[in-house]
């Protein structure tokens, strides 16, 4: 992302499309299309347009109150803007867990691409889909380096950024156009099984845990970034849908591409979709075909793919990790700024000790914790269209440069959404990021009683809905059908109807809980800047603003 631009306030919409699609464009094309493939078949094509509609829908919520409070790190801030100081820890550690888990799957990626090289010692890093110990040392390098290189340079490489943006597209571009030359049989998408050959409920969980809400989770960058626009209001909704349309488009052909392209005999061999396990999706699949420079494009895409991809990651990163120093959640000197080099080290060395841990811990491969991230995600949009309910009841004069149509109507169908979206994760997903969210919670009792906060019943009030909400999806989920993980204590279609049903219980709640800490003054000062003052923009992470210039680093 061009974070020069960024810290002038001078974004152009064309900017910001780009950091999104940037963001869009990590390493989730290069794995994307073939875990669907493999976990939904053809039908795989079905579950990127929901997807996308729903991360849309999640989008557009964020747009409202994104236009309206343009500061960096946004979305860790709402929580505590709506809710207070309890929500606003819980849901900001719910999106810092999920944008910091980004940082070692890019690595991820690049290690199993690497498994493709024709090398004795490369093709010893995956073994059965998984990392070996080379393999995971490999990722740990490679973590270790592309963070590196943000920490020493961050405004070099964002002003890379574009170029390997556009590199990024043409090269996903041109595997589709070879994998259709190299002989495209339509007899795939109705072979082994049919279109759906798993069930719908394959589609559905394939949106989850196939890395199609990880694909399209970049939009967050548009809306962390978005208030250094122009004009924020029309330019966060725009360069949202403007992405997300984008990003469809390519998605759809890379699943259309790679679907055609598998050749039968394969697919008879593997026993159907199922069967069909590649390692490096698409560069395996090219060397099946015998399309070697094909190959040798991708293994170059897939490291410009995770080191642009992480650009954002590790800014997005800092902003949030900073914003949570800034409300008094974690230590003040997570929040400190080198004076030489401008960057924000202490928050990134905390989010490289994330990166390492949930890489050593759950990232033996891409999908198992694609899987686990797309969950955290899910929580972390939760927010999005409470904080529209809720503003619109305690805030009704706040300037609002985009706002959503019949919003009284689509954010409690988002949250039953989002809701749905987290039940298809599949258990143990499920219990595993409700596990990783709930951590939060004795930490934000301890931090609030230590600043000498006696009435821990009144602070926690209005975020008893969040955690309630989690404990009872986990339960459901655990409950719930086999098709999705669940031990089959609840039937089939009544599972989601519950889960369903409860979510928009939980929104109101949400929003009436938002509504009672706002009259009890429980949320945080007004953040949002006068439009008609345009004060200076806030400083990245690893920039000061023009007023700290000549302020000592705080200590």
């Amino acid at each position: 992302m061009d974070m020069s631009a960024a810290g002038s306030r001078n974004l152009s919409l064309f900017a910001l499309i780009m950091i999104g699609l940037g963001s869009i464009f990590g390493s989730g094309w290069l794995f994307g299309a073939g875990q669907a493939a493999q976990v939904a078949g053809p039908a795989a094509l079905v579950a990127w347009v929901i997807g996308a509609v729903f991360i849309g829908m999640i989008a557009m919520s964020y747009a409202e109150v994104g236009a309206a409070y343009p500061l960096p790190g946004a979305m860790a801030r709402f929580g505590s803007i709506t809710h207070g100081p309890v929500l606003g820890f819980v849901s900001g550690w719910a999106v810092w867990i999920a944008i910091a888990s980004l940082i070692p799957i890019e690595s991820i990626a690049g290690t199993q691409y690497m498994s493709s090289w024709n090398f004795g010692w490369a093709e010893g890093l995956v073994s059965d889909g998984s990392l070996t110990l080379s393999g995971m040392a490999m990722a740990l390098f490679l973590t270790f380096a592309l963070w590196f290189a943000c920490y020493w340079s961050v405004a070099l490489l964002a002003r890379a950024n574009t170029i390997l943006t556009l590199v990024k597209f043409a090269i996903p571009v041109i595997a589709v156009a070879a994998l259709i030359a190299s002989g495209f049989h339509t007899d795939n998408f109705t072979a082994h099984g049919g279109f759906a050959p798993n069930g719908w409920s394959a589609v559905l969980t394939a949106v989850t845990t196939s890395g199609v809400v990880f694909a399209f989770n970049g939009f967050q960058a548009v809306v962390n970034l978005g208030g250094a626009a122009r004009n924020p209001g029309r330019a966060i909704p725009l360069a949202l849908v403007g992405a997300l349309c984008l990003g469809l488009v390519i998605y759809l052909a890379l699943q259309v591409a790679f679907l055609g392209s598998v050749p039968p005999e394969k697919l008879a061999e593997a026993g159907g979709w199922h069967g069909i396990n590649f390692a490096s999706p698409f560069a395996d699949l090219a060397k099946l075909l015998m399309l070697h420079w094909v190959v040798t494009l991708l293994q170059f895409g897939a490291f410009i793919s995770p080191c642009g991809a992480n650009i954002g990651n590790v800014a997005s990163a800092s902003y949030l990790a900073q914003n949570l120093a800034e409300t008094g959640f974690f230590p003040r000197k997570i929040a400190e700024v080198h004076p030489r080099y401008g960057t924000a080290r202490p928050a990134m060395w905390l989010n490289l000790g994330v990166s390492v841990l949930l890489l050593l811990t759950i990232g033996h491969s891409w999908e198992a914790l694609a899987s686990v991230i797309s969950a955290a995600m899910v929580v972390s949009y939760l927010i999005g269209p409470v904080a529209v309910g809720v503003l619109r009841r305690t805030k009704p004069d706040l300037p609002r440069p985009f706002r959503l149509p019949a919003a009284s109507v689509l954010c409690p169908l988002t949250f039953a959404f989002a809701a749905c979206a987290l039940y298809w994760s599949k258990w143990p997903n499920t219990g595993k990021v409700t596990l990783l969210v709930m951590v939060s919670v004795p930490i934000a009792a301890l931090v609030l009683r230590r600043r000498g906060e006696r009435n821990l019943a009144r602070q926690f009030a209005a975020a008893w809905w969040m955690i309630g909400f989690l404990l009872w999806l986990s339960v459901l989920s655990a409950l719930g059908g086999t098709e999705f993980g669940g031990h089959g204590v609840l039937p089939g279609g009544v599972d989601v109807a519950l889960v369903g049903v409860s979510a928009l219980g939980f929104y109101f709640w949400a929003v009436r809980a938002g509504v009672q800490a706002h009259r009890e003054g429980l949320t945080d000062p007004d953040p949002a800047p006068t439009h008609e003052t345009d004060p200076q923009p806030p400083a990245l992470p690893g920039q000061r603003s023009q007023e700290q210039e000549h302020e000592p680093v705080a200590s």
